[in-house]
């Protein structure tokens, strides 16, 4: 699923990089949104829970970058990232089972919304 993740994740990534410059609010702000934030969230989770397949941050600050947003909303998309983060921060200090399941939710959540993302507005 991991592998089947990335691979989506850098489809969007080049997708989105093909997008017109807005400056209003692109009709996927909303979701990613929720992208950068459960990005921030497993930022946090998976090194907790031993795995650092991933990098998170740079993965987040990739599809930022690609997205081309103005600074309100680079702003925006950072602080979901880092709600994300201290979301589980405050509660989580080991890998718990709670950590775990909440590991597994974010990481097919992110693959939903990726691919949702890219199928209504890359496409």
């Amino acid at each position: 699923m991991r592998i089947q993740l990335r691979a989506i994740m850098f489809a969007l990534l080049l997708a989105l990089g093909a997008l017109p410059v807005l400056a209003i609010d692109p009709p996927y702000q909303r979701q990613m949104e929720r992208l950068s934030e459960i990005m921030g969230s497993l930022y946090f989770l998976q090194p907790l829970c031993g795995s650092t397949e991933v990098d998170w941050r740079a993965q987040a600050g990739d599809l930022i970058a690609l997205d081309q947003p103005d600074e309100e909303r680079r702003q925006r998309l950072a602080g979901a990232f880092n709600t994300g983060y201290t979301a589980y921060a405050r509660f989580h200090r080991s890998c718990t089972p709670a950590a775990r399941e909440a590991l597994d939710r974010l990481l097919r959540e992110a693959e939903r919304t990726a691919r949702d993302i890219h199928s209504r507005f890359a496409e």
